[in-house]
């Protein structure tokens, strides 16, 4: 095969270059040959919110937006979301193959036995005030667990490493049941090691005064498959963050918080949250077409709908819609969830948002189901946070293997001031608003 280049011309100097191509891509680096003098810098690109930049290589996950296609090292979420559990793909993420059975129960055992959080943990949670959000509650508690295992700083160390994974795993739907109780002003539920993972969240959760929680297998397999959705996602905000941070080497438990702390905004982990409200604003179903054509006029926006990267129908959506209908069998059946189905037939049939390809995401339906299960809205994103730690992990693993990584330190367009010489106090003025 012939070698892929590109050839560039300068129109500034009339020089001409030609620059090899990476994997179909561009190496940033090799602009800055494109010089107009011996003092210049050189060429950058210019990327706000890196819509076309890639900035890692990574196995874990590959998306198709255009196809609405969605796959765990190579496998597609639908095989996986119908036929293993949350732990079998966390494997799959981690380590790149699907375990075998051996692998799988032990692999089952280390995390189960890494959910208790020590005493000093949980009293750190109890220091929050009542009402204190859910979510800050849980960035704060992955965060402090750095304290707690100082040897995590080891990143370079692939044993460290492998342990605080499985800490961190094991740990995160403790911390997120611990703030749910908190939050309730119930006692904490140690961990069942007798449970699966997502069956232990649900007796962390919902365990009163019973000696057993047994969890409903249909309601446990819903979570499970909502684990398994939001597992990874590519390089999206919050794993963006995770491999910044984790790139000064930081250790994997203030990464992770820092991870966290991304997924907490409305644009990211807080918008199935924000379908809630919209559901709730639109009120009955009869309502549905009026909200349509305020969304058309520009006057709303249509929450849940759309995406950076799939122009199709989101492939976690349609599965989470299936696992909503197992869902209502047992819980009933969610008065929002027929204005949304509505909606949803509405927007798919309507040319403004066929033409800009604007179709249900993966929050439309999540928050739906996660209401049904008697959670309220601001617990939402930290039920998100659980299972994308896992994937969180997976691309901090691979960033450190990875021998082109560098702390990462993106560069600026510097918009500001020429040098400026100081001036006393006393002969300052004050700016005008047009200077300003």
């Amino acid at each position: 095969m012939e070698k892929e280049t590109i050839s560039i011309v300068d129109n500034r100097t009339g020089k001409s270059c030609e620059a090899p191509l990476f994997k179909g891509a561009l190496r940033a680096m090799d602009l800055r040959q494109f010089k107009t003098h011996t003092d210049d810098f050189g060429m950058m690109t210019y990327d706000p919110a890196f819509m076309n930049t890639a900035s890692c290589q990574s196995a874990v996950t590959f998306i198709d937006g255009d196809k609405g296609i969605l796959r765990y090292r190579g496998y597609p979420i639908e095989q996986l979301a119908e036929h293993c559990t949350f732990l079998e793909v966390s494997y799959l993420i981690l380590f790149g193959e699907l375990p075998t059975a051996a692998q799988l129960a032990e692999w089952t055992n280390k995390i189960t036995h890494h959910t208790m959080l020590i005493e000093t943990s949980k009293k750190f949670l109890e220091g929050f005030r009542y009402d204190a959000h859910p979510m800050g509650m849980f960035i704060s508690s992955v965060a402090a667990l750095s304290t707690i295992y100082p040897e995590a700083r080891n990143v370079r160390s692939p044993e460290v490493r492998a342990l605080q994974i499985q800490r961190l795993i094991g740990k995160v739907p403790t911390i997120a049941a611990y703030t749910y109780r908190h939050s309730l002003g119930y006692p904490y539920i140690y961990p069942d090691n007798d449970l699966s993972y997502t069956e232990n969240f649900m007796n962390m959760l919902w365990k009163m005064v019973e000696p057993k929680y047994h969890a409903n297998p249909v309601l446990s397999k819903a979570l499970d498959v909502l684990f398994i959705l939001h597992a990874d996602h590519e390089q999206n905000c919050s794993t963006n963050v995770m491999r910044a941070v984790g790139s000064s080497e930081a250790d994997p438990y203030v990464c992770t918080a820092a991870a966290a702390a991304a997924l907490s905004g409305p644009l990211h982990g807080g918008a199935n949250e924000e379908v809630l409200r919209m559901l709730d604003e639109i009120g009955s179903k009869d309502n549905v077409p009026g909200y349509i054509e305020r969304v058309k006029t520009g006057r709303i926006k249509l929450m849940g709908f759309g995406h950076r990267i799939y122009k199709n129908y989101d492939p976690r959506a349609k599965i989470i819609k299936w696992a909503a209908d197992r869902v209502f069998e047992i819980t009933g059946r969610n008065p929002k969830l027929e204005i949304a189905l509505e909606l949803e037939r509405i927007a798919l049939q309507d040319d403004y948002f066929v033409k800009r390809k604007l179709y249900p995401n993966v929050d439309f339906y999540s928050g739906i189901i996660y209401q049904a299960l008697g959670f309220q809205p601001d617990m939402f994103t930290v039920l998100f946070a659980i299972p994308r730690t896992v994937g969180w992990l997976a691309q901090w693993e691979e960033m450190l293997r990875d021998p082109e990584q560098k702390i990462a330190r993106p560069r600026q367009i510097y918009t500001g001031n020429e040098c400026r010489n100081w001036v006393p106090i006393e002969k300052r003025t004050t700016p005008s608003t047009a200077a300003a």
